[in-house]
């Protein structure tokens, strides 16, 4: 374990969900952290996500009851998974049975209810809105302000998304995230009297979900195969196009179109990093989150992943006997895993939107096959992912019964 009597110092590029849980983490460490976030107000992108197991254990490395907070928002209930256009099962599972696996509920919660939760932990003054960054060197350590300042840190964190500067910058000439063949629709509709189904109807060419929030509205999700990005458009054509595309699924799907905001629909092109960086690390610097792996959203893991990132980052940095060392240990730690969620994310893209007619009868029956053995059988396709472990986090799954 490292150790000295000055206070190291790592500052942070981003504040998004895997930047503050960088800060945090390090923090907790005995780092002296300062958050960089260009923007003048925490404006996370998207409304909603799935806060996974596997993140749940990370966090539970980190002191000040997040995990506490997060399990008082809407948890998975009951019966979810994937249906087909006509309704039927293809897969699905039992919320109590996958609490029971992995030792967490998957919680649904809004994306700006966790960046708040993980900002307001940070300490005090940790955190500088409206800063944007001119320029890193991984060799020193320091930071270049838009306003000319310099800081310098023992640690950089590069965490600035997925059009990340930073990556440019410490990997130059590498490929960042390319178009994944995918578009994908975001939306919020009040849930009153809906009979709403948990889970995912896959199909021709795309996919329609839907999960409830603890506020009393239903996370709406679509994605589908699109051979080019799809040009900007109005929220009342995006909302169209919905319907084009799902409006003939089986009841609630049309109820929940219809419910749909088009001033507040959102969609975005999926862009996926199918060439790994050479490494997570470089100097000084580390990358983590969408800035290293950006992904497919169909396993629901970029802000996990994220999250395991930085909690893995804190770890080996305060174990190892130097900075390099920690950093070292970083890449091997977090690359080979990281990359493979990647691959399986866009494997599950590809089956979830497929347009071939024959290609979705032969992926239907292997997974209704799959089916005949339980709840079980899904839940052990997603063990990979979900029983993640590392020597970082404070509290274990409990074995499967």
């Amino acid at each position: 374990m490292m150790t000295g009597t000055a206070k190291r110092r790592a500052i942070v590029i981003g504040a998004g969900i895997g930047g503050l849980t960088a800060g945090l983490a390090l923090a907790g460490k005995g780092w002296d952290v300062q958050v960089l976030e260009r923007t003048a107000a925490l404006r996370p992108v998207g409304y909603a996500l799935i806060m996974a197991p596997n993140a749940q254990r990370a966090l539970d490395a980190i002191p000040g009851g997040i995990v506490e907070q997060i399990h008082s928002l809407a948890t998975l209930q009951g019966e979810s998974g994937i249906r087909t256009a006509r309704g039927g099962w293809l897969s699905r599972n039992d919320a109590s049975l996958a609490e029971e696996r992995y030792g967490h509920p998957a919680v649904v919660l809004r994306r700006a209810e966790l960046v708040e939760m993980l900002a307001a932990n940070l300490p005090p003054g940790s955190l500088r809105l409206g800063t944007p960054v001119a320029g890193l060197d991984a060799d020193t350590g320091e930071v270049t302000l838009e306003t000319g300042e310099v800081l310098c840190g023992d640690v950089l964190v590069a965490a600035d998304g997925i059009h990340s500067a930073a990556r440019a910058a410490l990997f130059p000439g590498c490929p960042g995230p390319v178009f994944a063949g995918l578009t994908a629709w975001q939306a919020l509709v009040p849930s009153a009297g809906i009979d709403y189904q948990v889970g995912t109807t896959w199909s021709r060419g795309g996919e329609f979900g839907m999960l409830p929030m603890k506020d009393g509205r239903l996370y709406v999700f679509a994605e589908a195969a699109a051979d080019e990005p799809m040009p900007r458009r109005t929220g009342a054509e995006e909302k169209a196009e919905l319907v084009r595309r799902f409006g003939g699924l089986r009841p609630p799907v049309p109820e929940v179109i219809r419910r749909i905001d088009e001033e507040a629909v959102l969609r975005a092109d999926i862009h996926s990093m199918q060439v790994p960086l050479p490494a997570f690390h470089r100097g000084r610097a580390a990358i983590l989150g969408d800035a290293a792996h950006a992904m497919a959203p169909n396993l629901g893991q970029g802000a996990c992943q994220a999250i395991e990132d930085a909690v893995t980052l804190a770890y080996v940095l305060d174990r190892s006997g130097s900075i390099a060392q920690g950093l070292a240990d970083y890449t091997a730690a977090r690359m080979p895993r990281t990359s493979l969620i990647v691959r399986r994310s866009s494997q599950v893209a590809r089956f979830a939107t497929m347009r071939n007619p024959a290609g979705q009868v032969l992926r239907n029956g292997v997974l209704r096959a799959m089916g005949l053995f339980g709840s079980s059988a899904a839940l052990r396709q997603a063990d990979f992912v979900m029983r993640w472990d590392h020597p970082a986090v404070a509290v274990r799954p409990r074995p499967p019964q």
